[in-house]
């Protein structure tokens, strides 16, 4: 028997049904685990007065060994779409790269390190778009999440999608850091 119960409980945890890996560290110069976006990290192109698409600053510590790359997600499962909204996807970052720069998910890509990648959000544009949660929709969540994968290079489609995105990191993730910041718009 399925217990819906707690396939309900999972069902906002992206990673419940992926297979364990360790942990290791992400920081931020921009915001911290708990705590509100500043403004420029809120979408002037989804209509936020003031907001900027400004990616923040990310910087990971403690790796697992085998790493071989890394991937960054952010990622809103509160949205009010039934799938959550894929804020920036990044790939292929080198694996001695431990750090990304305050707008270093700009459109042109031109913050990020030799090889990297950007997918669109789920917005349709490249780069990072900030947080637009619907005004007095309550606070919305956002998943900053550095993915350890023990590949060089995901080998991967320019226009792929963030679900066949996320596929291929499946199965090569050898560790995951995360922090979570909150976005609020009231009535």
């Amino acid at each position: 028997m399925v217990d819906i119960q707690e396939l309900a409980r999972i069902g906002n945890d992206k990673f419940a049904r992926l297979e364990e890996v360790p942990e290791f560290t992400v920081t931020s110069n921009t915001v911290r685990h708990g705590q509100e976006w500043p403004l420029a990290q809120y979408s002037g192109a989804m209509g936020v007065p003031g907001g900027q698409d400004i990616s923040p600053h990310l910087e990971w510590a403690g790796a697992p060994e085998g790493t071989k790359s890394y991937a960054v997600t952010i990622f809103d499962p509160d949205a009010p779409t039934g799938s959550g909204f894929w804020h920036w996807s990044v790939g292929n970052i080198p694996a001695n790269v431990t750090e990304l720069a305050e707008n270093a998910g700009a459109p042109d890509g031109s913050g990020l390190p030799a090889g990297a990648f950007q997918l669109k959000h789920d917005g349709g544009g490249r780069g990072f778009i900030g947080a637009a949660p619907p005004a007095g929709h309550g606070a919305h969540r956002y998943v900053i999440t550095i993915h350890a994968l023990g590949v060089e290079k995901l080998d991967i489609p320019e226009d792929a999608s963030n679900a066949f995105f996320g596929f291929n990191r499946f199965g090569n993730t050898v560790g995951r850091a995360s922090l979570t910041v909150y976005g609020l718009i009231e009535d």
